[in-house]
């Protein structure tokens, strides 16, 4: 069964761009990952420097694996002085389907 996340990073102001760009560099390589059926990252008009992705995978140890690879820890290596808070990953049940 599928597991759709949404997952919430918070930069500290005055680096919004370091933590987008490191973001940004995200996308491709985890869009290639096996399990990745869909990764999209965006940045909140309301909250600037608020950025959310919304992401499906195969299985939740598909995500389990993805939060591991060098990609993930690389960046978050990169500009975790530069977060507000740690990332926030949610997880979803749906809770109607259909």
């Amino acid at each position: 069964m599928s597991v759709n996340v949404v997952a919430v990073i918070t930069a500290k102001p005055g680096s919004e761009d370091a933590v987008r760009a490191a973001l940004e560099a995200l996308v491709a390589p985890t869009r290639a990952e096996a399990g990745c059926l869909s990764y999209d990252l965006s940045e909140s008009v309301a909250a600037p420097g608020t950025f959310v992705t919304v992401e499906e995978w195969s299985d939740p140890s598909d995500l389990d694996q993805h939060l591991a690879t060098d990609h993930v820890q690389g960046a978050l290596a990169s500009v975790g002085e530069q977060l507000a808070a740690p990332p926030a990953i949610h997880p979803l049940k749906p809770l109607v389907v259909g």
